[in-house]
């Protein structure tokens, strides 16, 4: 809509609408992480409850309307954009964010309180951490990164497609949790989450080229979300298992010693 107002195709006025989405995105990760972090609300309610805030919010400004009046640059350069002529535009500033991603988050001491955090806020909170303001740049950040991920949406798809988003959150949580990080925190990395994104989109290629019915994609990607909780769950507790024999073991020993 900015963009929009100012008018023109150039990339001062991309570059406009590139920076009031990534605001935008930080000014709902500040929200996210300020009810979380301060209101000690659990972070799938609050999110989910953006993200039906940020959908209404959206539908509100336009009337329900996809806006399709997009700088030609986005679309020529981003969207249908292309590096060395073969590889697109997106991938690159994808496979770019994820290195930066990979980087911080396994090489940064922002990356190390973030899986501490993540593992435990109590323990965390004790060795020194400071948790609510962690939490908050967390989330800011994410944030951020869903400006960005809109930026490049509205570049691929020249629209804004409000409602062909509905989807999106289960598809994304979906990948996360295959990918091999935990709902319960502290495990994960950047690299397969990459990977568990390609089984969704390979679920629902697979289904359109095989003309099952789009409602049996739904279908399958919850399927497989609960599978993959399921697993976790399971893989948690023989983890907790195996610590507990451990401690027992030494305790035993060291009884025995005694």
């Amino acid at each position: 809509m900015t963009m929009r107002a100012i008018g023109g195709d150039g990339w001062g006025v991309a570059t406009i609408g590139i920076l009031v989405s990534i605001a935008s995105g930080i000014v709902w990760g500040l929200f996210n992480g300020f009810l979380i972090a301060k209101g000690k609300i659990p972070p799938l309610i609050v999110t989910l409850g953006s993200l039906g805030m940020g959908l209404g919010f959206a539908q509100i400004l336009t009337g329900g309307v996809d806006i399709r009046e997009v700088p030609l640059v986005l679309t020529t350069s981003i969207g249908y954009g292309n590096v060395f002529g073969t590889v697109p535009m997106i991938s690159v500033i994808a496979l770019v964010i994820v290195v930066i991603g990979g980087i911080v988050l396994h090489f940064t001491r922002f990356g190390l309180h973030t899986y501490a955090v993540g593992s435990s806020e109590i323990a965390a909170r004790r060795v020194g951490v400071k948790v609510d303001r962690h939490l908050i740049a967390v989330y800011t950040l994410s944030g951020a990164l869903a400006g960005v991920a809109g930026v490049l949406s509205l570049a691929q798809f020249s629209t804004t497609a409000i409602a062909g988003q509905s989807q999106t959150n289960l598809n994304v949580i979906a990948a996360v949790v295959i990918g091999g990080t935990s709902l319960f925190g502290g495990v994960g990395t950047i690299f397969g989450t990459v990977i568990g994104l390609f089984i969704p989109a390979v679920l629902q290629n697979g289904f359109v080229i095989t003309g099952v019915q789009p409602f049996w994609q739904q279908v399958a990607v919850g399927a497989v979300l609960i599978t993959a909780v399921y697993v976790d769950q399971v893989r948690r507790s023989a983890a907790m298992r195996g610590n507990s024999q451990g401690l027992w073991r030494k305790f035993v020993s060291g009884g025995r010693r005694g």
